[in-house]
């Protein structure tokens, strides 16, 4: 069996996936698999893939469910994956020659169950790291101590280990809400174990203007408030958190609560006391929001 899933949802990109593909091909190790997780498309991604998987080059696994958003694609990869390892690649990103030689062996030299897994850089396509690299002290870290202590500033490249991904998955959505951040299972997995640091380039990242999670955060707030909800909720209880943190993502709660037309939020809040008492900021974080959103 493999050590290591590199799996990609993909959602209408043929265009951008044969560079992943091409990437793959690449590798200076074949100790992987390639899972790719069609969301539905309409373009011609399955008969591509199809046609890679006779050609044999590496080993692909092809898995076609209805369209539903990232987080039902990491849903269907984390429930199927048999592998140790897992490393998510965008369908519009690619890895480097030798990241799953330096995945695997850095994992069998320093891995074992106290880790979730990793922690790699993202770079840019001109070959620059994202945010910089990760400071030369730094061994293992959790995952959300990045932020807090300001430890990283740009995108990084988890890898985990399938045994704890499989726990926190399905991760379960709103009916009609795509736009669910799959770090909310990042996040259950953080709260007991820490990643080491891998200070290498794992993925070489292209933002896409059109429709990256990124480029359209404001809309997202109004296409999927209860899954912000959701969100918030949770990073209210973390183990490891700030009272000032906690303050903004109570902010953060209480705007999109209102965007869903939740009366019941105070009362649904982890922390009701201070929810009801920094209602007027979300109320102004929500207004900000929605000018955002109708620029």
């Amino acid at each position: 069996m493999k050590t290591l899933t590199v799996f990609t949802p993909s959602y209408n990109r043929a265009h951008t996936l044969v560079r992943t593909y091409e990437s793959l091909c690449r590798q200076t190790s074949d100790d992987f698999e390639w899972m790719v997780i069609d969301d539905g498309s309409t373009d011609n991604t399955e008969e591509m893939v199809k046609e890679w998987i006779v050609d044999n080059k590496i080993l692909i696994r092809y898995l076609k469910k209805e369209n539903g958003g990232l987080y039902t694609g990491y849903n269907t990869a984390y429930m199927a994956i048999s592998t140790e390892l897992n490393v998510c690649i965008d369908s519009d990103d690619y890895m480097p020659d030798d990241a799953v030689e330096s995945i695997v062996s850095f994992w069998r030299k320093y891995g074992s169950d106290k880790y979730a897994g990793m922690l790699g850089l993202d770079y840019f396509l001109t070959n620059e790291p994202i945010g910089g690299v990760f400071p030369v002290h730094l061994k293992e870290v959790f995952f959300y101590d990045l932020y807090l202590k300001k430890l990283h500033s740009g995108d990084t490249k988890p890898v985990y280990r399938s045994e704890l991904t499989r726990k926190v998955a399905p991760l379960v959505g709103f009916e009609g809400e795509k736009n669910f951040n799959p770090v909310y299972m990042a996040l259950q997995i953080d709260q007991d174990y820490p990643l080491l640091i891998l200070n290498k380039n794992l993925c070489f990242v292209e933002y896409q203007q059109n429709d990256s999670m990124s480029a359209s955060i404001f809309h997202q707030y109004f296409n999927s408030p209860k899954s912000f909800c959701k969100l918030r909720k949770l990073e209210m209880i973390l183990k490891r958190n700030t009272w000032r943190n906690i303050m903004r993502v109570i902010v953060h709660y209480v705007a999109t609560s209102i965007i869903s037309g939740n009366k019941h939020f105070i009362k649904e809040s982890p922390r009701p006391f201070l929810t009801f008492l920094l209602s007027p900021f979300g109320g102004g974080l929500y207004l900000y929001f929605k000018y955002k959103a109708n620029k």
